[in-house]
């Protein structure tokens, strides 16, 4: 889970005070962050762009709301989801995601899947893989879908994602167990 930054609970302050600039140097230490788990989630670059503007644009409105109890960048990729999830909604259509290792349960038990090498003569296979796990991840639902991303390419504790979310970590277990179960069910050929 991403860890609070020196200086941004003073930045936030300041923020949250008028400061504008404070805001500014905040969006600078986040951006690139921000930008690439958008990406993630959508996989889309434009769309990527345009939601972490819009991501931004709430934050700056909302920053006398941030009450502390988590991370900025928490409280900022919180915003993220929900602005991510608004989206797909609208758009009625679902993205293909980056691939991610998979997980078996909650207990963070790692799935071993099929050996890619990076050999020149296994290339393609290794490339097939990575699409194999690509397209399993955008057939999830979005909740499945946001879940994986979160935990397992983001790596959020339960903890932080149940913030985000707004349920309670054993929610996030089980919603990240059928996430993982219904990948592994997608790539059972690749699971040994």
């Amino acid at each position: 889970m991403p860890e609070r930054l020196e200086g941004d609970d003073r930045l936030v302050a300041q923020a949250q005070r008028g400061d504008a600039a404070a805001f500014g140097r905040l969006v600078e230490r986040h951006q690139d962050a921000l930008f690439n788990g958008i990406c993630r989630m959508v996989n889309q670059r434009q769309d990527a762009e345009d939601l972490a503007q819009e991501v931004f644009v709430k934050a700056f409105r909302n920053i006398a709301r941030f009450e502390g109890r988590s991370a900025f960048y928490t409280w900022l990729y919180s915003i993220a989801v929900n602005a991510v999830i608004s989206h797909r909604r609208k758009a009625g259509t679902r993205r293909r995601l980056a691939a991610v290792s998979l997980d078996a349960g909650t207990d963070d038990q790692a799935i071993d899947v099929a050996d890619c090498s990076t050999l020149p003569d296994v290339a393609a296979e290794h490339h097939e893989l990575g699409d194999r796990i690509e397209q399993a991840i955008a057939r999830l639902d979005d909740e499945q879908r946001v879940m994986v991303v979160l935990r397992d390419i983001e790596g959020f504790d339960y903890e932080a994602i149940g913030t985000m979310l707004g349920c309670p970590q054993g929610t996030v277990k089980s919603r990240l167990h059928r996430a993982r179960l219904a990948l592994r069910e997608q790539l059972k050929d690749l699971v040994v």
